[in-house]
């Protein structure tokens, strides 16, 4: 019976054995089927000629010195780029044992000698069809979580443009410019640079924290949007009700976040932004909201953020200058900031827009 797919010409099969009889008698039948013989004599042969060319498929004889065929699968399926190629053990021995432990290896398929061609390119042509159909299956798999990769990264990018038109609503609400918001992202990643390296962050402050850091911090008040525009605007004196209802969009801004990623995984951007949130008004000293954090329990983002942005706010449209604005925050330091951060911050006060 001839190999059916005569369009396969390019398909390399191995035989290894250490018999050359054997090898020149399974060359003529590879041959016949219309597909391209490579010969070795050995286990440490094969594995020279694998390493000049991938083959299709594998016939191995099991009983040879040196290096036997069982020794050769487990080498050949323990390596990424080998592991798939199909291997059919070729031997005199029938004995069941030995047929169950090639196949446990990894091996596809058992033949015994002596051969019958007939058989042999039954069991080929069926392997090589099996092995085309598997690449081909892989490689619609690569090509369909790549499709997939690129949606959800457009995803992402939308859910991100949505959130920065939000933010930019929530800002003007304030009554503050959008040029704010880029002072205070650009602001907040130069602080975070620094601090990386600084001895008392550098092992809390990563490059992947600080590309969140700068997209997560133009969110922080992200909450107002739920907050009347007529209060967040008043000039006179809040009320109590008022105020607390002010307090509340940290949790509202928070509540937010956490619904529109409820079925996304919880990357370092979308978990430092809900921290940012919810936490840019707690104090050092235990006196903001809404929780009453002090120290080191608030999150690192949100006390970077909660400086940047007393310093975006001092400095806005030229209202004081760096140094008086530094100068102001000096007093709070240990208050309402981080005393650290503060120490890193005056020394880059420079390179602050």
């Amino acid at each position: 019976m001839d190999y059916e797919n005569k369009d396969t010409g390019k398909d390399k099969i191995l035989i290894i054995d250490d018999v050359e009889v054997n090898r020149f008698i399974l060359e003529e039948i590879v041959s016949n089927m219309g597909c391209c013989p490579v010969l070795a004599e050995s286990g440490k042969q094969a594995l020279d000629k694998i390493k000049q060319s991938i083959p299709q498929l594998i016939l191995t004889d099991i009983s040879m010195p040196e290096m036997d065929g069982y020794e050769l699968c487990r080498i050949l399926k323990s390596k990424e780029e080998t592991k798939n190629i199909p291997i059919v053990f070729i031997s005199a021995f029938d004995n069941p044992q030995d047929i169950v432990e090639g196949l446990f290896l990894g091996g596809e398929d058992y033949i015994t000698k002596p051969f019958i061609p007939e058989v042999v390119q039954a069991r080929v042509g069926v392997h090589l069809r099996l092995h085309d159909a598997k690449q081909k299956l892989m490689e619609m798999n690569r090509r369909l979580q790549v499709s997939v990769n690129e949606q959800l990264k457009q995803m992402e990018q939308e859910k991100k443009n949505i959130l920065s038109a939000l933010a930019n609503i929530a800002i003007r609400n304030l009554d503050y410019k959008e040029e704010y918001l880029e002072r205070l992202k650009r602001n907040c990643r130069t602080l975070a640079l620094a601090m990386q390296l600084s001895p008392v962050f550098e092992d809390k402050v990563s490059d992947t924290f600080i590309d969140a850091i700068e997209l997560a911090a133009p969110l922080c008040d992200i909450g107002n949007f739920g907050i009347p525009k007529e209060i967040l605007q008043k000039k006179t004196e809040f009320t109590k009700e008022e105020i607390e209802l002010i307090h509340n969009h940290t949790n509202i801004g928070a509540d937010f976040l956490k619904e529109l990623y409820v079925n996304n995984d919880y990357n370092d951007f979308v978990s430092t932004a809900i921290d940012i949130v919810q936490y840019h008004h707690e104090n050092w000293n235990g006196s903001g909201y809404p929780k009453g954090l002090s120290k080191e329990d608030i999150p690192l983002g949100a006390q970077i953020v909660s400086l940047m942005e007393r310093y975006c706010t001092l400095t806005d449209s030229k209202k004081c200058s760096r140094e008086d604005a530094l100068e102001k925050m000096e007093t709070e330091a240990g208050v309402k900031f981080n005393p650290e951060i503060y120490k890193i911050c005056s020394k880059i006060l420079r390179q602050l827009c």
